[in-house]
C-alpha cells in the first residue's frame, strides 16, 4: 500500500510539471501533442512487451470503437491544454482543466442517468462562481487570459469525453487501452499536423528535442506505468484525495519558477472550483472507476 501511494503521488507530481515543459518547447501544441503519443505508446508498449504482458486482441477488438472515439479525443485534449498554457498562466490554465470533473457531474443525469444530489449541486454553483471569478479577472487584464481560458475549457471538455467514454469500456485492461488510446491519439493527429503545419518539426535544438523526450517519456509513457501500476492497489478516496496534488504542483511550480502570480480574486476562483471537485471525488471515492492521467 505504501509504495502504491509513493507511485501514485510521483505520477501526480510528474504531470504537473507538464506544462512548465510544455511552455518551454518551441513547437506547435498539435506537434507537441503527436510527439506525446508517438513516444508514449512506444514506451508503454516496449514496457508491456518487455514484462510479458501480452495484448489481449479479443478485448481490444470489443472496444474498438470506443478506444478510437477516446483516443481522438484525447489527442485533442492535449492540443487544446498546450494552447492554454501558451495564452494564459498554467495557473490559469490548470485551474480551467479541472473544471472536467465539474463537466461530468453536470452531464451525468443525461449520459449516465445518475441523480443530482444537492453537494453535487452546491459543489456546480460554486465552480461557476469560482469561473465567473477567473474570467472576470481576466478580462480586465488583457484577451489573451481570456483565449487561454477558452482553451483550458475547450480541454476539460474533451477530457470529461474521455472519462464518459472509458466508463464504456469493458474486461480490458490499463495497459491494453493506454496502449491503444495513445497509437489512435498520434495516427488521429498525424494527418492534422501534416495538413496545418506548413514546416517539418526540426531537430536542430538539442535542448528542444529533450524537453520533446521529456513529454514524451517521463510525462506520457513513465507517469501511465506508475498510475495504473498504483491505482489498482488505492482505496477510491486515496485516489480521489492524491490526484489534487497534480493541480498544487502546477500552480507551485509556476509560481515559484515562471513568477505567474495569482491574485485575490483568481485565488478564491481557483478554491472554488477545485475544492467543489475535490469533495465531490471524496464523496465518490468509494465507486469511483479508474480514469487515465492527462
Amino acid at each position: 500500500m505504501k509504495s502504491a501511494r509513493i507511485k501514485f503521488l510521483l505520477s501526480m507530481i510528474i504531470v504537473g510539471s507538464v506544462g512548465l515543459f510544455v511552455k518551454s518547447i518551441p513547437y506547435s501544441s498539435s506537434q507537441i501533442a503527436l510527439i506525446r503519443g508517438i513516444l508514449g505508446c512506444f514506451f508503454v508498449m516496449v514496457f508491456s512487451l518487455l514484462t510479458g504482458q501480452k495484448p489481449d486482441c479479443k478485448s481490444i477488438l470489443q472496444n474498438r470503437w470506443t478506444l478510437l472515439f477516446s483516443g481522438i479525443a484525447l489527442g485533442v485534449n492535449w492540443i487544446l491544454l498546450f494552447e492554454a498554457y501558451r495564452y494564459t498562466t498554467i495557473s490559469i490554465a490548470t485551474i480551467c482543466y479541472y473544471f472536467a470533473p465539474v463537466l461530468v457531474i453536470i452531464l451525468s443525469p443525461v449520459i449516465l442517468k445518475e441523480k443530482l444530489t444537492v453537494t453535487k449541486v452546491v459543489g456546480i454553483f460554486a465552480a461557476l462562481i469560482g469561473l465567473a471569478l477567473i474570467t472576470g479577472v481576466s478580462t480586465g487584464t488583457g484577451t489573451q487570459d481570456l483565449i487561454g481560458i477558452f482553451y483550458g475549457l475547450g480541454a476539460a471538455a474533451f477530457y470529461a469525453t474521455v472519462v464518459f467514454l472509458n466508463k464504456r469500456l469493458t474486461n480490458i485492461s490499463g495497459i491494453d487501452s493506454t496502449i491503444v488510446q495513445l497509437g489512435i491519439s498520434a495516427i488521429a493527429l498525424l494527418p492534422y499536423v501534416l495538413i496545418t503545419e506548413k514546416s517539418h518539426i526540426s531537430f536542430g535544438n538539442t535542448s528542444s528535442l529533450v524537453l520533446l523526450l521529456i513529454v514524451g517519456v517521463l510525462h506520457t509513457g513513465v507517469v501511465y506505468l506508475l498510475y495504473f501500476s498504483s491505482v489498482q492497489k488505492l482505496p477510491g478516496q486515496s485516489i480521489a484525495a492524491l490526484s489534487y496534488i497534480d493541480p498544487v504542483t502546477a500552480i507551485l511550480l509556476s509560481t515559484l519558477i515562471l513568477r505567474e502570480g495569482l491574485t485575490i480574486p483568481q485565488i478564491i476562483g481557483g478554491l472554488l472550483i477545485l475544492g467543489a471537485t475535490f469533495v465531490n471525488e471524496m464523496l465518490a471515492g468509494r465507486r469511483r472507476k479508474v480514469q487515465p492521467c492527462e
